[in-house]
């Protein structure tokens, strides 16, 4: 049995949870461990499910980049993407700084971008705005016992 990459997802838009879910529920290879609608959330989830990607809003109520830093705090081994609206490269170096690996746009995640997929979070690039690379390396899913 091949382990699943287990996914959050968090962004204050309802819609933008829900496309996100149907995006990752429709592959067998991801599983949704929680959806937070904020910053607290979204680090309570993090903390107690322990995914392998945390996919946060850049501007979500509560900071991105608060929950980014939290996650990495408490779950070293979540890997956690920025998800913003728009390519606001300050607010996406902040959640670099803050412990982000990389960088998903919410329009092309909608669509299925393969280089802005969520599924890169599992040894993919993804794109940074201005062409700007990151890895995210290493990354293999947690072992459920």
């Amino acid at each position: 049995m091949v382990d699943r990459i287990r996914v959050l997802i968090a962004d204050d838009e309802q819609a933008v949870r829900e496309s996100l879910a149907g995006v990752i529920g429709s592959d067998p290879s991801l599983e949704i461990v929680g959806s937070a609608q904020d910053a607290h959330g979204a680090i309570d989830l993090a903390a107690w499910r322990l995914p392998d990607v945390a996919l946060l809003d850049v501007r979500m109520p509560g900071g991105g980049p608060r929950a980014a830093a939290e996650i990495a705090r408490l779950s070293p081994s979540t890997r956690v993407l920025a998800l913003s609206a728009a390519e606001d490269r300050e607010s996406v170096l902040a959640m670099i700084r803050a412990g982000a690996l990389s960088y998903v746009g919410k329009t092309a995640s909608e669509r299925g971008d393969p280089q802005r997929d969520p599924r890169h979070g599992r040894g993919g690039n993804t794109a940074l705005p201005d062409g700007g690379q990151r890895r995210v390396r290493g990354h293999r899913p947690h072992r459920r016992g």
